[in-house]
């Protein structure tokens, strides 16, 4: 029997398309939207832990509530995503399934309307040449609060590689596998199981002793009821980078990537972010990286924009 639990909530998937199949859910997306692009970006590290793609798919496990779906996630017919459930994880209660449609959705922006954007890139100097090549390409989310704030934290200062190697070590370390299908899946730590570490509990990782304090010390500030997605949710923009700034450990740089990543916050502008610079640099053709007042020039046509515009350029290197 097909239902559709969003029909009483058309604003949460693009285009209001659902279907429940049972062991799938289809989910129609716009039509500025690629597959391909979006799992060309997904497949740039080899070292991901907590996804994995093969034959055009993605897999990964999800946990919400009390249940572990494993899902399969593909694009097998024009304009329409399908989840499946496999090894016998199909959620048995229907808000579990109307959540996993919000993850994946979240997880591939597909609310945002790409027209606006595309239409300001055509004429831009910086941006026209990444829409053409990235066409389709979204703000690829982390949807979950805490591991965007980890994420942000732990790529502090150090290169891509390294970063998604301490991620492993994290997430293998203190997270939760789950086994299904012949495969090993792993799900993020929760704040609760970093919260209750020590310094010392993190230093076998190769985790500095500061960015171990700042893990900690956000996990024990969401356990605690005080940082929350839903709390930075209803704030204004500069209202709630100020509140991830006042964090020890989340500078702007980091409270940007957040409100990027999670909460999709279109005008969050990493404005300091070495990426960006190397990127323009990079796309000028110049031998010198801009400075802040170039960019924030260049940036002028972005308004309602700019985290988009960044995410694009950030494309060309990474």
């Amino acid at each position: 029997m097909k239902t559709n639990p969003l029909a009483q909530e058309p604003s949460i998937i693009a285009g209001g398309c659902w279907e429940d199949n049972g062991q799938e859910i289809k989910l129609g997306v716009p039509k500025e939207y690629s597959f391909a692009e979006n799992l060309r970006y997904l497949s740039k590290s080899p070292n991901e832990c907590l996804f994995q793609i093969k034959d055009q798919k993605i897999y990964r496990a999800l946990a919400i509530e009390d249940e572990t779906p494993i899902l399969e996630i593909s694009m097998e017919h024009e304009r329409v995503l399908t989840i499946r459930f496999l090894a016998g994880t199909a959620p048995t209660r229907q808000s579990v399934r109307l959540e996993v449609a919000r993850y994946v959705s979240e997880w591939f922006d597909l609310e945002t309307d790409l027209l606006p954007f595309y239409a300001l890139a055509q004429s831009d100097v910086l941006l026209q040449r990444a829409v053409e090549s990235f066409y389709g390409l979204r703000m690829i989310g982390i949807p979950d609060f805490f591991e965007a704030i980890c994420w942000g934290i732990i790529g502090q200062q150090i290169n891509l590689p390294f970063a998604y190697t301490l991620k492993r070590r994290l997430v293998e370390s203190y997270g939760r596998r789950v086994h299904g299908d012949g495969t090993d899946y792993w799900l993020f730590p929760t704040p609760q199981a970093i919260a209750a570490l020590s310094v010392h509990d993190l230093a076998g990782l190769q985790m500095t002793t500061r960015k171990s304090e700042y893990l900690i010390g956000v996990a024990q500030l969401i356990v605690a009821g005080r940082l929350s997605k839903e709390l930075l949710s209803g704030a204004e923009e500069k209202q709630a980078e100020k509140m991830l700034t006042s964090i020890r450990g989340i500078g702007p740089w980091t409270a940007n990537y957040v409100l990027m990543r999670c909460l999709h916050v279109p005008s969050a502008f990493p404005i300091d972010d070495v990426g960006l610079h190397n990127a323009i640099k990079y796309v000028l053709g110049t031998d010198q990286k801009p400075t802040k007042e170039e960019i924030r020039q260049f940036a002028l046509p972005w308004k309602n924009w700019e985290s988009y515009a960044t995410f694009y350029l950030w494309r060309f290197l990474y």
